[in-house]
């Protein structure tokens, strides 16, 4: 190989490696652009003509990543929940003690709601659509299994050492620790004029976080004394 033969390789790898590139960006912007439109709007209400403009790109680029505006939304669906799945694996539950573990995934659960709307709003419009758009993914199903398996063993350990009480469904725990991160942000406004308090107020929101964790350890352990 001649030396022209040996740059023109390295043009066409850089070349290549920059398209890579251009192309992830591209598509890391419609998928920003569509999280804060899917959001704010719902899917009906959703346009593809400002998901592009946010995006700096054409309708092209959708289909050409995600087919259409369902593929498109079912992306978005299924990354917030994939990021949450993630977040809470990285907790390693199966490394702390059982009453550790669980003060850990309620205070998670609590702060990840708060510190990310758009998964709050994306899931209160995807309820408005009754999960049709949802049922249509297998991978956030898949996602889902560790974190129940992640539970019960924990609840199995906490049995196990005598300090958690017996036969406690993950399922029905975790439920539980979503609506109390939750419902408030989910029914603020309401909320906040019906008790005449601001919801939203960092002071407010520390006492609402510590009353999480004591309601469910109460539930959990056998000795109140264990949640101190």
């Amino acid at each position: 190989m001649t030396k022209s033969d040996t740059l023109d390789v390295k043009q066409s790898a850089r070349t290549r490696g920059k398209s890579r590139r251009n192309a992830h960006e591209t598509r890391e912007r419609l998928l920003q652009a569509a999280t804060q439109e899917f959001s704010e709007r719902g899917y009906d209400g959703a346009r593809m003509e400002r998901i592009v403009r946010a995006a700096d790109c054409n309708v092209r680029m959708v289909y050409h990543y995600f087919d259409d505006k369902e593929g498109l939304y079912l992306t978005v669906l299924e990354r917030v929940y994939e990021e949450l799945r993630a977040k809470e694996q990285a907790l390693n539950l199966s490394y702390l003690e059982p009453v550790a573990g669980m003060r850990a995934l309620v205070e998670f659960t609590f702060d990840h709601m708060a510190e990310h709307p758009e998964f709050t709003s994306l899931v209160r419009n995807e309820n408005l659509l009754g999960g049709r758009m949802l049922r249509k993914s297998s991978k956030v199903v898949q996602q889902t299994t560790p974190l129940v398996g992640m539970i019960r063993d924990t609840l199995k350990r906490g049995e196990a050492a005598g300090v958690f009480r017996s036969a406690v469904d993950p399922t029905q725990l975790y439920i539980s620790i979503l609506s109390l991160s939750i419902i408030h942000i989910n029914q603020r406004d309401t909320l906040s004029i019906i008790f005449e308090q601001d919801l939203a107020d960092p002071d407010w929101l520390a006492e609402r976080r510590a009353h999480a964790v004591e309601v469910i350890l109460s539930y959990l352990c056998v000795e109140s004394r264990v949640i101190k």
